[in-house]
């Protein structure tokens, strides 16, 4: 797909520059006025009459009316009071529309789509609340089934990336995902344009996540501990998050298989998880 631009709806960019609302600097607000973007985005949710969606950061509504046209309910949650009532006039006429003024991540779910128990998240987010936005709903008590974003491009690449770079977040996202770049967007699909590359990236969340669910916190704990200085030589790292010994960081390596001398975000998600298990196996030995 060509992404030089020639895509970009003009009536959609005239609307924008005509609307009487303000990109605020401080919510991270770039809005979406790509339309072809905006169909690849709706085409990687796989919605149908079924679904219920959660859209976080509507904005001005572009991608909401089309999630509307497919999906069978729409709760969009904007944290801009202006916006919101903006979107509440404009579908007001649109019965499968809610719209919630609201920080997403103090409301659960749960809260959101009350009865419902089966949802799909799409989104084109703020980058900065990309990680704990995920986090919020990979964690939750009711899981989406499905979860498309929009997201800053480098992090989306370190999310995707099954080793070699992986990152915290992409370890985390592993475990409960499989997570798939759809495109990668410039920024001149935006208004106003951010100053670095976005991308789609679609999550196809797992019925069960791959790690036993008593075993989650501590996996995660261990994760964080070998990312606490990610520029350093694991051993270091995970004995500054751990709070042991470098002697006692390296065994533990050892004991798991991996070589002290590579970097957090060289391991892959099994080495991941045997590291955890030497870990736990060693904290119920101190116990």
């Amino acid at each position: 797909m060509d992404m030089s631009g020639q895509h970009i709806n003009v009536s959609a960019q005239e609307a924008l520059q005509h609307a009487n609302v303000r990109a605020k600097k401080r919510l991270g607000q770039h809005f979406l006025h790509d339309n072809a973007i905006r169909d690849l985005i709706i085409a990687a949710a796989d919605l149908s009459s079924q679904d219920t969606v959660i859209e976080v950061g509507p904005g001005l509504g572009v991608l909401t009316t089309e999630l509307a046209r497919y999906a069978g309910k729409v709760i969009a949650v904007e944290l801009d009071a202006q916006l919101a009532s903006r979107l509440k006039q404009g579908f007001k006429s649109s019965p499968n529309v809610d719209i919630i003024q609201a920080d997403i991540l103090t409301l659960s779910p749960a809260d959101i789509i009350g009865a419902s128990r089966n949802y799909k998240v799409v989104a084109n987010l703020p980058y900065y609340i990309t990680s704990p936005l995920l986090h919020h709903f990979i964690q939750a008590e009711e899981k989406p089934s499905l979860m498309v974003v929009m997201i800053q491009k480098e992090v989306a690449e370190a999310i995707a990336s099954k080793d070699g770079k992986m990152t915290a977040l992409g370890v985390t996202m592993h475990i409960y995902s499989q997570p798939e770049i759809i495109v990668q967007v410039p920024p001149q699909s935006f208004s106003p344009p951010p100053k670095v590359d976005s991308a789609v990236i679609r999550f196809k969340m797992f019925s069960e996540s791959v790690i036993e669910p008593v075993f989650i916190g501590q996996f995660l704990q261990t994760v964080r501990s070998g990312f606490s200085a990610p520029r350093k030589q694991l051993r270091n790292s995970l004995a500054h998050g751990m709070d042991i010994s470098n002697n006692e960081s390296e065994h533990i390596l050892s004991s798991a298989g991996i070589d002290w001398h590579r970097r957090a975000e060289t391991l892959t998600l099994q080495e991941w998880k045997r590291l955890s298990e030497i870990v736990r196996a060693q904290c119920n030995h101190d116990d």
